[in-house]
């Protein structure tokens, strides 16, 4: 296991049982960027990185009872809270593996939502070809975050900088690099959210 995985799983596996306690209002901000999905009954969607399931439930509800919802995250212990609050229920699949390496066939998916997960990726722009393969042309990405660039910055304790990954010119250089195009691009400090397509 690398370094970056280690620290990963060391960070969240600690914080795993009180998560969803340290963001009880969370909720509806997941279920509104789960929407911008555009999913339809019988569609195929991947949380990746879905620490404790919070979109889960809202991904479930676009699909419908034929849909496939799967939820993969690196950190045993949060899937483990994940199953805990019941986000695993109606069929919805947990998987404990690494986006570098998705044990899915290509092409296979409608959807992938990534909330708080470009910031973990080791290497994002293979992670993200790598994201990429599992999604059909022309389905969707959305990275999210229930808070914006600045206030989560704030919230840290630390400055933006011109560098940083999320900033605009910076996510569309990266995705398009990875396969990806950005149709909208969203922050503001209630929420971050942009949306890409694979490109054929």
């Amino acid at each position: 296991m690398s370094d970056d995985h280690t620290h990963v799983q060391e960070f969240f596996g600690a914080r795993a049982a009180g998560w969803d306690r340290r963001f009880p209002d969370d909720g509806p901000a997941y279920a509104a960027a789960a929407a911008e999905l555009g999913l339809r009954e019988g569609g195929r969607v991947l949380d990746a990185g879905c620490g404790t399931g919070r979109a889960l439930p809202a991904l479930r509800a676009a699909v419908g009872p034929s849909g496939v919802v799967l939820g993969a995250d690196l950190t045993p212990q949060m899937l483990r809270e994940a199953a805990r609050a019941g986000r695993d229920r109606d069929g919805t699949l947990l998987l404990l593996t690494d986006v570098a390496a998705l044990p899915l066939r290509s092409s296979s998916l409608d959807a992938v939502f990534a909330a708080g997960l470009i910031a973990h990726l080791p290497r994002p722009a293979e992670n993200l070809r790598e994201i990429r393969r599992v999604v059909r042309p022309g389905g969707v990405l959305a990275l999210f975050h229930p808070i914006g660039r600045a206030a989560l910055a704030a919230r840290q304790g630390r400055e933006l900088t011109p560098d940083d990954l999320r900033a605009e010119p910076n996510l569309r250089a990266l995705l398009t690099g990875a396969g990806w195009r950005l149709t909208s691009y969203v922050d503001e400090d209630t929420r971050f959210l942009a949306l890409a397509v694979r490109d054929a």
